[in-house]
């Protein structure tokens, strides 16, 4: 009998141990570790702390830079959120990858820029230059944006700016051609060491490597960019309390303040 009670014993907490194990911290209710680029995503949440705090929440900010990590500790439940990417980006990742990851809300955009150390303005770009990209293929479309906008390629017909790929383009008027080689962490670099035309990088980045980048592109994305950065975790778990309190909070007037006061127009404040 106590044989049969001890076996039992063992089998409950074997049961216990490996439900902990797999919970991505989802059995601590009141702890939220959030996977982050690190600037403005990580400084934004760390601004978050001290109001979680007062709402019974402990936030954990783990930073990272790679954009293919986030997704990839979430999904496997090494951390509880990630915040780093946009709608798109993820909707791309889900389907290459099969993550069971979902939108929670969004916070801010993070405008895209193209950097130049040679020009001054997109339209004196010389015919057959190359464009330095990253090799995110979820942001193809939002590369091509700034030269459809200003008439120098044209995608087919029918095909929206957030769906556009590189193979979309029917004209380029100017044969440009886009590098897209390199991680988006190392753009910056390759903007300092003025390889190419021109350099397309996210805010972040520039922000990231001491640049301004209202100041510092010759063009940048506008209010009205579709591109805005997700709160995201585990499918099943957007409504979960914990989660709802950190987006409000991250959606919140004091927030969007914080952000107009630290970045300027170089973060954008999502508005619903």
């Amino acid at each position: 009998m106590k044989k049969l009670i001890t076996l039992g014993s063992l089998l409950v907490l074997t049961i216990i141990l490996a439900a902990c194990g797999n919970s991505g911290g989802k059995g601590d209710d009141k702890k939220i570790t959030v996977a982050a680029s690190p600037a403005p995503h990580g400084e934004v949440l760390k601004h978050a702390k001290e109001e979680m705090k007062k709402k019974g929440y402990d936030l954990e900010v783990k930073t990272v830079n790679d954009y293919k990590v986030p997704n990839k500790l979430l999904d496997k439940g090494d951390v509880d959120a990630n915040f780093f990417q946009h709608t798109p980006y993820l909707k791309a990742e889900k389907s290459d990858h099969k993550y069971n990851i979902e939108e929670v809300g969004k916070v801010f955009t993070t405008p895209m820029g193209v950097y130049s150390k040679k020009y001054k303005k997109i339209e004196d770009i010389p015919k057959g230059s190359t464009i330095y990209v990253s090799n995110n293929p979820a942001e193809e479309g939002r590369f091509l944006s700034f030269f459809v906008d200003k008439g120098l390629i044209k995608i087919k017909k029918g095909v929206s700016i957030e769906d556009a790929k590189f193979e979309d383009i029917v004209e380029n008027k100017k044969d440009l051609k886009f590098n897209n080689k390199q991680g988006a962490e190392f753009l910056p670099k390759t903007y300092e060491s003025k390889e190419g035309a021109a350099v397309i990088m996210n805010s972040n980045y520039a922000l990231d490597n001491g640049l301004t980048p209202h100041k510092d592109a010759i063009i940048s994305e506008t209010e009205s960019s579709p591109f805005a950065n997700i709160l995201a975790v585990q499918k099943g778990h957007k409504d979960d309390k914990k989660y709802q309190e950190l987006i409000k909070v991250l959606q919140s007037e004091d927030m969007k303040q914080f952000i107009k006061k630290k970045y300027g127009k170089d973060v954008i404040p999502y508005e619903k």
